[in-house]
């Protein structure tokens, strides 16, 4: 609670609450006023009469037809969720289990084996993409939907294990010593009394997982080359910027639409979000 009289919590709270509320969320208002806004309100200059930059009065969904019937905005989509689905199923279900190995099981190098994983995912993936189309090359996999499944994991999966090691260890040991007690197997005992418990922490490491195969851009731009293959993106990036054209309105309709699948997962889950990442950090 913040002592001291109004002006003092305006000026230490309220001012830069205001202020950093307003520079996250602008961009966002922007985008959604450019995709609603006709071309003529577009590009009129801002020092004509009657200029409305930041509001449209005559809001019109012709970008967002644009994007839909002159582009293969639809197909991005539908490849952008199929990839990014499939690379965060087979991205949890290798850190779940890495991540109750790191926690739970007693062996040499335990400790030296996590922090080299949670190093590996410290390497930008710029430096990681010439050697990755190599081995698509080899493997026939460029511009096929495998190509971002199959590479998308290299740095999933160091993420994930991370965060479900350290969300691991905030469970006590004696939940499962006591399933072992009654009767239950390792991976009983894992499946049916830890996994439950960790569901918090599995979502976060899910959520996470998934919002970064839906966003990743070099991956894409460089496995990537038909338009039917490509994701949102690298779609939106190199079908509607044309030389020095920007098609301003469908650009700022497909960041808008692209962003709706993953604000509709937080918008569902951020209380495990949070909690995953807090009982990960206790850890």
């Amino acid at each position: 609670m913040i002592q001291g009289s109004g002006w003092r919590k305006v000026a230490v709270f309220y001012a830069p609450l205001f202020a950093f509320i307003f520079g996250l969320l602008f961009p966002f208002y922007w985008m959604l006023v450019t995709t609603f806004r006709p071309d003529g309100e577009l590009y009129r200059p801002w020092n004509r009469a009657n200029t409305t930059p930041f509001w449209t009065t005559h809001p019109t969904l012709e970008h967002i037809r644009y994007l839909f019937t002159d582009t293969l905005f639809g197909t991005w989509l539908y490849n952008t969720m199929f990839i990014s689905i499939v690379s965060t199923l087979i991205s949890l279900f290798c850190g779940l289990l890495a991540g109750y190995a790191l926690a739970r099981l007693r062996f040499r190098l335990a400790g030296s084996l996590g922090t080299s994983i949670f190093i590996t995912y410290l390497v930008p993936p710029t430096l990681l993409f010439i050697p990755l189309a190599e081995i698509t090359r080899t493997f026939h996999l460029t511009d096929t939907p495998w190509a971002l499944i199959l590479t998308y994991p290299t740095f999933l999966i160091p993420f994930c294990t991370w965060l479900l090691m350290g969300y691991f260890k905030t469970i006590p040991k004696e939940l499962e010593e006591c399933a072992r007690i009654d009767g239950a197997s390792r991976v009983q005992a894992m499946v049916r009394i830890i996994f439950p418990i960790a569901m918090p922490g599995i979502l976060s490491a899910g959520i996470f997982a998934f919002t970064l195969s839906w966003n990743e851009f070099i991956y894409a731009l460089v496995f990537l080359s038909t338009t039917q293959q490509k994701t949102v993106p690298v779609g939106v990036v190199s079908e509607l910027i044309r030389g020095d054209v920007f098609y301003w309105g469908p650009l700022m309709a497909g960041a808008l639409l692209g962003s709706i699948p993953v604000a509709f997962v937080y918008a569902f889950f951020v209380e495990h979000y949070v909690a995953g990442l807090t009982g990960s950090v206790k850890g």
